[in-house]
């Protein structure tokens, strides 16, 4: 469905309005091109938005508010809160992650914008407030004729694929892909399983409807000034079904391309229509992928032991992103991202930057760092991406649909980006899944790590551990509990007592006999028991008495317990000496205790 005019300004109105909703917000038109940046705000309580910042609010309630809980409380909250600051507020729903979505209206210049978020700021039960984002679909597409999928078998810089087959193909594992959303194709189509299209803003989703069980890619082509006046037409891209074919086409059918976890099941999850697509749909399609409770939505009867995620945009991870991660990590599900297309610092884009994922850059045939991917020290690994250069085409070749607007005839194309990129490690985290069922997200993101070899190129500014390479990190977690994800292992002995809403307590391990710095994956195993997790601070604090944050408190968190691993940069620090688990109740009418913590080197 074509969209009006007066539908469209809308929209694209947002680019304006997001400059107004922080004085130090980011915002970029488009998520390849580098975002204007502006001083730090200087409190928690408001980020830079990635993508075009929306003309709404994701506000997160702390756990004993009411308005953490009632659509009612949250609805009467928004009304006197838009009533002091003189505009309309109108709340629209709760996201799967708790948090409310409140609508700001139309027209609003920067100091009535300013004004609003003063408002919930001032609110003592407000545990952050921050835009609702645009993200963009990460690829850079080419049509290229190359016939060969070297990313998988090549020495060079393949991932080497095939020595990985003899182990696991991925069966019984269901990758989330959220994205586009899924064209028909008969080299995937056995292997895709049912979505849902989590698009709740019809001037997005181009399908004519909001929300509803058929994910189904009806095309995200775009005409000129849709998503901002200087905007170019674009072609229907069919993203999720790139992403979707590298992870799981169907392979050894004499036809195509092979999928990288061809054993596996694709769920695909559309987020991404025209001109992008909004961090709280993300927010609520994490959620439920990971098998969380999303209001309105039917439960997942697939959920996903691994969620690829190639979209984002420019700006810090918000708030409200990183408990959704959290949360989905918390279940169980290794979350992959792509690191961004914009040769710059993937600290500065979302949701390369969160914690908790892993965050992958693109690397070229030659094992050099693609000129276009991001880097930086939040970025995790490398694996192949694809280049164009003028003499040969080295894509990532996927399946595809030929249409140009709507659906038309299947086909395969060369696409490029770390779009491709993060599908070669959500593909791998399948084969691990599926050969060792029993390996958590922590240890998924360290084996890969650990097992990845030099890349044979350069990576200016920083490609993680490595070029991924999947033969050698199946095979060191199959038949194992987490393979090469262990080493030496310290834990602490005897139980601590967590007051209710008090001062932090701390467990303590002293580390011997190790020589050197910590490694740069450093697992943390934490079992906490807590009648509501999340009012719990968790920090690990060095010898040297430097913290890393392993958990915030989150109002939209009310499951209980913390049984997790959490993966560490630790490698400025000294191994040896006295490390502590700091852990803090926030908030009231909740008690709990450390069980017992581990470090393991």
């Amino acid at each position: 469905m074509r969209t009006s005019a007066s539908t469209r300004r809308k929209l694209i109105s947002v680019a304006a309005v997001s400059a107004a909703l922080f004085t130090a917000a980011t915002t970029v038109a488009v998520a390849q091109e580098p975002a204007p940046r502006e001083a730090a705000v200087p409190t928690a309580q408001t980020e830079a938005a990635p993508g075009a910042a929306a003309e709404r609010l994701i506000v997160g309630y702390k756990s004993g508010a009411a308005e953490a809980k009632s659509n009612k409380a949250a609805e009467t909250d928004a009304a006197a809160k838009g009533k002091e600051a003189g505009e309309d507020l109108d709340f629209q729903r709760r996201l799967g992650s708790g948090a409310a979505l409140v609508d700001l209206g139309e027209n609003l210049t920067r100091t009535d914008v300013a004004d609003v978020v003063a408002e919930y700021q001032a609110d003592p039960q407000v545990a952050y407030v921050v835009p609702d984002r645009l993200n963009k679909p990460l690829a850079t597409p080419n049509d290229t004729e190359y016939t060969k999928q070297w990313d998988l078998f090549e020495t060079t810089a393949g991932m080497n694929v095939p020595g990985a087959w003899d182990v696991a193909t991925g069966t019984g594992v269901t990758v989330a892909v959220i994205d586009t959303g899924y064209v028909s194709h008969s080299d995937l189509g056995a292997n895709i399983v049912a979505g849902y299209d989590f698009i709740s803003d019809t001037a997005v989703s181009n399908d004519g409807n909001g929300r509803d069980s058929n994910p189904a890619d009806t095309g995200d082509w775009t005409t000129d000034g849709q998503c901002s006046d200087d905007w170019t037409a674009t072609t229907s891209s069919w993203h999720g079904t790139h992403v979707a074919g590298t992870i799981a086409a169907v392979t050894n059918n004499s036809k195509g391309v092979a999928g990288i976890a061809y054993g596996a099941k694709v769920s695909p999850l559309r987020v991404l229509g025209q001109c992008g697509g909004y961090d709280s749909d993300i927010i609520d399609a994490i959620t439920w992928a990971s098998g969380g409770t999303v209001s309105g939505v039917p439960a997942n009867t697939n959920v996903a032991k691994v969620i690829n995620m190639s979209l984002g945009g420019g700006g810090a991870c918000s708030t409200a992103t990183q408990s959704a991660i959290n949360a989905a990590v918390n279940r169980g599900t290794a979350v992959v991202v792509a690191a961004g297309n914009s040769n710059a610092n993937a600290a500065n884009y979302s949701p390369a930057s969160c914690n908790n994922v892993i965050s992958v850059a693109a690397a070229d045939r030659q094992g050099n760092r693609s000129y276009y991917s991001n880097f930086g020290s939040v970025v995790d690994i490398a694996a192949p991406g694809g280049e164009t250069n003028s003499v040969t085409a080295n894509g990532i070749l996927s399946t595809l649909n030929s249409g140009a607007q709507g659906p038309s005839s299947e086909s395969y194309e060369y696409y490029q980006g770390t779009s491709m990129a993060a599908p070669h490690v959500a593909g791998l985290a399948a084969l691990m899944k599926s050969a060792n069922a029993s390996l958590t997200p922590a240890q998924i993101e360290s084996a890969i790590k650990t097992n990845s070899r030099t890349l044979p190129g350069t990576c200016s500014g920083g490609c993680g551990a490595g070029l991924a390479d999947a033969a050698k990190t199946v095979q060191a977690v199959s038949g194992s509990s987490g393979g090469s994800t262990g080493g030496t292992t310290f834990t602490s002995s005897g139980a601590v007592s967590v007051p209710d809403n008090g001062a932090a307590v701390e467990s303590s391990i002293t580390v011997s006999g190790r020589s050197g710095n910590a490694p740069s994956a450093l697992q943390v195993g934490v079992d906490i028991t807590h009648t509501y997790r999340g009012d719990l601070v968790i920090d690990l604090v060095a010898p040297d008495g430097s913290t890393y944050r392993l958990k915030a408190a989150s109002s939209s968190d009310s499951a209980d317990n913390v049984s997790t691993t959490y993966t560490v940069n630790a490698s400025s620090e000294t191994a040896n000496g006295t490390w502590k688990l700091r852990v803090q109740d926030t908030a009231a009418q909740d008690t709990g205790r450390i069980n017992s913590w581990k470090l393991t080197f």
